[in-house]
C-alpha cells in the first residue's frame, strides 16, 4: 500500500502515460435510478484517473447502459476492467472464469430488498402470498432477481404469484398504496423510508448482498490486477485518493468474499 500511496501522492493532475495500450473501463449503474450516461461517466472520471496513474495505461471510459449490453461486451471480453451496480450480471461473468472480483463498494455489501405493504405484520407463512399481486423494479435489475431469489426460497412458485413490473424503484409505492399489489419489492432506502413516514409497513426482507462490484478480466496482467485492486483499496484513505473519490459519491471499497460470492450464486440461481 505503500508504494500506491506515493503514485496517488505524486500528482493531482492526470498526466499522460505515453503509448501504453488503453484500458477498457465499463461503467453500468443501475436501470431502475434516473441519470444520464454523462452524470455517470462524470462520477467516474476521478477513480478513472486514479486507476490511470497506478497501473501507468491510459483508461478508456465507457457507460453502457443496456444490460444485455453489458453482457454482450463481458462475453466478448471487450472490457478490461468493469464498475457493475447489478450483482448478478457481474456474478454471471465471473462464474463463466473469464472476469474476478476485485473490490465492493463500501457502504454497498449488504444490499437487501423489502417488501412494502399494508398489512400490520410481517409475512409468517409464505403459503399465504400465493395468489396475491407483487411489484418490483424491471424484471433484469437486481432488485427484481433478489425478490424472485426470496421466493423460491421461501417455496413460493412464481406462477402461484400475480408478478408484475415497473421500471423505477420510486414508482414501486403506488401500486402497493392503490392495490394494484399487495407487495411491492424495493432496496431504496429513500423509498422504503418515504413509505414508513407515510404509515407504512414491510412484511419481509431478502438475505443481504454486495452490489456495484468491480470485476476485472482474468486476460489481464496479474500484476496489473493486483495494481487496479489495491488502488480501489485505497481510495478514500488519504486527501489526494478522496479528490479523485469524491465525484463518485461513495466512500471507498472494500475487499471481496469468494466464500460469500459462490454461495449468492447458487442462491440466485445463475
Amino acid at each position: 500500500m505503500n508504494s500506491l500511496k506515493k503514485i496517488l501522492l505524486a500528482s493531482l493532475v492526470f498526466t499522460s502515460v505515453g503509448s501504453a495500450q488503453a484500458l477498457v473501463l465499463g461503467v453500468t449503474e443501475g436501470v431502475t435510478y434516473k441519470a444520464t450516461d454523462a452524470e455517470i461517466e462524470g462520477k467516474f472520471e476521478g477513480i478513472a484517473k486514479a486507476l490511470s496513474i497506478a497501473s501507468k495505461q491510459p483508461i478508456k471510459m465507457k457507460v453502457i447502459s443496456s444490460y444485455n449490453g453489458l453482457r454482450d461486451a463481458l462475453k466478448k471480453n471487450e472490457i478490461d476492467l468493469a464498475f457493475i451496480h447489478p450483482s448478478h450480471i457481474a456474478f454471471e461473468a465471473i462464474k463463466t472464469g473469464s472476469y474476478k472480483a476485485i473490490a465492493w463498494t463500501g457502504g454497498f455489501t449488504e444490499y437487501k430488498v423489502s417488501l412494502l405493504c399494508k398489512e400490520p405484520t410481517p409475512i409468517q407463512e409464505w403459503a399465504t402470498v400465493n395468489g396475491k399481486a407483487f411489484v418490483t423494479p424491471d424484471p433484469d435489475s437486481i432488485t427484481a432477481v433478489m425478490t424472485r431469489a426470496t421466493l423460491k426460497e421461501n417455496s413460493i412458485k412464481l406462477d402461484a404469484i400475480k408478478l408484475q413490473t415497473t421500471r423505477y424503484q420510486d414508482a414501486v409505492p403506488f401500486y402497493v398504496e392503490n392495490n394494484f399489489a399487495a407487495y411491492g419489492a424495493t432496496a431504496s432506502g429513500a423509498v422504503i423510508k418515504a413509505w414508513k413516514d407515510k404509515g407504512g409497513k414491510t412484511c419481509a426482507q431478502s438475505r443481504g448482498m454486495p452490489i456495484k462490484q468491480w470485476i476485472a478480466s482474468t486476460k489481464l496482467d496479474p500484476a496489473t490486477v493486483n495494481t487496479l485492486r489495491e488502488t480501489l483499496l485505497a481510495m478514500g484513505q488519504n486527501d489526494v485518493s478522496k479528490k479523485y473519490l469524491a465525484p463518485s459519491g461513495y466512500k471507498g471499497f472494500v475487499a471481496t468474499s469468494e466464500e460469500q460470492e459462490k454461495k449468492l450464486i447458487l442462491w440466485l440461481g445463475l
